[in-house]
């Protein structure tokens, strides 16, 4: 999971969960933010509605024709180094945040001076935020209020770096996995931007794609 752009790279390359293969897909994002829809409906644990929102969002933002179709994947790479748009330097946080909110966040994305991965640091929670509160000794609604004001600050510098190369190609199949999942969002979740979303895409696939014959409707 991209923890400050959300959505999912396309799978992991150890057992931990650690290193993922950095290109994020289409259709992964579908299905999975569908499962995590599907979760909180069954558990009503706010944890996995957040997962949704934050995965649908990234692909309004990233992942959107200006048309309203959804394209289709995003390198793993960036100027020629596969995950160098996602890692981060403990000293590099340092500097962005203040001392106590870095300390805190670094304890909770396990960021270190040596880093987790070829000598960088990629951002993992392995622990609920409960447990991570109670190591912290701070209530965790005031630690996620800080946690949230951290990522979006590192988002924003983020956004500067040269973004990882972006597949416009826009394929039925996957569209139709999106379209579901923005619906379920909007059914699941109440927000007027999924419906549109999924709406949006519906129509391109219907007027830029879709084929009539004498036996009916076709998409391509």
């Amino acid at each position: 999971c991209d923890q400050l752009g959300g959505g999912f790279h396309r799978y992991s390359t150890d057992a931990h969960w650690l290193v993922p293969h950095f290109e994020k897909m289409l259709y992964d994002n579908a299905l999975l933010s569908e499962i995590f829809l599907e979760a909180f409906q069954a558990t009503k644990n706010p944890e996995f509605a957040t997962t949704a929102r934050d995965t649908l969002d990234y692909v309004l933002r990233e992942m959107t024709s200006s048309e309203g179709g959804f394209l289709s994947t995003q390198d793993a790479d960036s100027e020629g180094v596969e995950g160098k748009f996602y890692v981060w330097e403990k000293a590099e946080i340092e500097k962005l945040l203040d001392s106590d909110l870095a300390k805190k966040f670094c304890h909770v994305y396990q960021v270190s001076s040596s880093g987790n991965w070829e000598g960088h640091n990629i951002l993992h929670r392995a622990k609920p935020l409960a447990a991570l509160a109670e190591e912290l000794e701070v209530e965790p609604q005031w630690l996620e209020e800080e946690l949230a004001v951290a990522r979006r600050k590192l988002f924003q510098i983020r956004e500067q770096r040269v973004k990882p190369f972006r597949d416009e190609k826009i394929l039925v199949a996957w569209n139709g996995m999106m379209i579901d999942s923005m619906a379920k969002a909007y059914q699941v979740l109440g927000d007027d931007r999924y419906l549109e979303a999924a709406r949006g895409a519906a129509r391109f696939l219907l007027e830029k794609v879709a084929v009539r014959t004498p036996q009916g409707l076709f998409l391509r």
